[in-house]
C-alpha cells in the first residue's frame, strides 16, 4: 500500500484532514459492534440491574451515543458531522457470558460515520467494563469492526462474515 491510497496521508507522507468538498451529500449509514466478555455472575448482576453503580445497559447507552456526537474531538482527522440518527443497543449472549453491543449512526453528508459507529461501540463497552469492573476485573473487549456502511463513492459494503 502506497501513501497515494492513505486517505489521511499527503504525498510527502504528513497526516492530513480529507477535503470532502468535491463529494457528493449522500445518505450516509455505518453499523458497528463488538462485545464484552465476563463471568457468568457478573453477566447475571447486569442482567438482574443489581450492579453496584446502577443501571449497567443504561449508562452504557448514553455514553455510546455522547461519544458518537463527539468524534470529530476523539479522533484528529475525523470531521464533525451532523448526525442524523444514532442507535446504541445491547444484546446479553448467555452463551458465551457476554454483552454485544451495536451502533448504526446515520446522516446525510459529504462523508461516512464508520468512525461513530466505532466509537459508540467502544465507548459502550468501556462503560459495562467501568460499571463492573469492582467484581469483574477480567473483563475483555473483543471483535469490534465494521459491519456494514452505505452511501458515498464506494457504496454499499458488508463485512464477511466472523470466524
Amino acid at each position: 500500500m502506497t501513501n497515494a491510497e492513505l486517505t489521511h496521508i499527503d504525498p510527502r507522507g504528513q497526516a492530513r484532514m480529507v477535503d470532502v468538498s468535491a463529494k457528493n451529500a449522500t445518505e450516509r449509514i455505518a453499523i458497528a459492534e463488538g462485545r464484552v466478555i465476563m463471568r457468568k455472575e457478573t453477566l447475571d448482576l447486569v442482567i438482574a440491574g443489581n450492579a453496584l453503580k446502577g443501571d449497567v445497559l443504561g449508562a452504557a447507552r448514553l455514553a455510546g451515543i455522547m461519544a458518537a456526537k463527539r468524534t470529530h474531538g476523539l479522533i484528529p482527522l475525523c470531521h464533525p458531522l451532523p448526525i442524523t440518527r444514532l442507535t446504541v443497543d445491547f444484546v446479553l449472549d448467555r452463551a458465551l457470558s457476554s454483552v454485544v453491543c451495536t451502533a448504526q449512526v446515520e446522516t446525510f453528508g459529504r462523508t461516512g460515520v464508520e468512525m461513530e459507529a466505532l466509537v459508540a461501540v467502544q465507548i459502550g463497552l468501556l462503560t459495562v467494563y467501568d460499571m463492573c469492573k469492582a467484581i469483574d476485573r477480567s473483563m475483555r473487549i473483543e471483535a469490534v469492526r465494521l459491519l456494514e456502511k452505505k452511501g458515498g463513492r464506494s457504496g454499499h459494503w458488508v463485512a464477511p462474515a466472523a470466524e
